[in-house]
C-alpha cells in the first residue's frame, strides 16, 4: 500500500496522542461502570459460648484458643470465632445437643468452661419467639416436641408458643427445627452474654 506523502512525523505524533487519550478515556469510563466489590457482611454477634462458659470477661482471660472443646464436641457444634479464635456456637448452623457428659467442659483445662450439675444448669442463651412469624396458630408445634429441657409449650387458649425462661438453656435446637419446617424463622436464641450486658 502506498504511503501518503503528506503524512509526516507531526501528523503521526498527533494521531498517537489522540489514540492514547481515547484509550485513557475508555479505560476511565469502563472503571466507572465496572461493578464494585460488595462490602463484606458485618461480623455476626449472635454466637453462643459453649456449655459451662464463665462470664465473658473472665472467659476471655482464661480461654487459650486451644480448640480442645471443639475437638471433643461429637456434633461439631463448636466452631471458632473468625477474629479471635475463641469457641462459639451458631445455633442456626449447628445447635448444642446438650450431651449428658458434656465432653466440651471435660476437655477444657483452663476453667473457661466450668462443670455443671446437670444440663438444666447450662446457660448459653434464651429463646425468644416472634409471634408475628410463628405458625403455632396454624398447628406447628415442631419446636415444642424437640426441646430437650421442656422449656417450650403451647398456650392453646391464645394459640401461642410460650417459653419458660427458667428452663431454657439456649441450646438452639428450637431455632434449627424452626428453620427446617418454616419459611421464616420465628424463634431465635439471644446469647446469655448479650442479656448480661443489657441488664448491667
Amino acid at each position: 500500500m502506498a504511503t501518503d506523502p503528506t503524512y509526516g512525523r507531526r501528523d503521526f505524533l498527533k494521531d498517537s496522542v489522540v489514540s492514547v487519550a481515547k484509550a485513557a478515556h475508555e479505560f476511565a469510563k469502563h472503571k466507572e461502570t465496572a461493578p464494585t466489590q460488595p462490602a463484606p457482611p458485618p461480623a455476626r454477634t449472635d454466637w453462643l459460648r459453649p456449655p459451662g462458659a464463665v462470664d465473658e470477661s473472665l472467659f476471655m482471660e482464661r480461654c487459650t484458643q486451644c480448640g480442645d472443646c471443639g475437638k471433643a464436641c461429637p456434633y461439631g457444634s463448636i466452631t471458632f470465632h473468625p477474629q479471635n479464635g475463641t469457641p462459639v456456637i451458631f445455633a442456626d448452623q449447628m445447635p448444642c445437643y446438650l450431651c449428658e457428659d458434656v465432653p466440651c467442659i471435660a476437655a477444657c483445662a483452663t476453667e473457661a468452661l466450668l462443670p455443671v450439675e446437670g444440663r438444666g444448669q447450662i446457660r448459653m442463651g434464651l429463646a425468644v419467639v416472634s409471634h408475628r412469624l410463628c405458625t403455632a396458630e396454624q398447628g406447628c408445634h415442631a419446636c415444642v416436641s424437640k426441646c430437650p429441657t421442656e422449656a417450650l409449650s403451647m398456650d392453646f387458649d391464645r394459640q401461642r408458643l410460650m417459653v419458660t425462661n427458667e428452663r431454657c438453656v439456649g441450646c438452639g435446637l428450637c431455632e434449627q427445627v424452626c428453620q427446617t419446617v418454616n419459611d421464616h424463622v420465628a424463634i431465635r436464641v439471644t446469647p446469655y452474654r448479650l442479656m448480661a450486658q443489657a441488664s448491667s
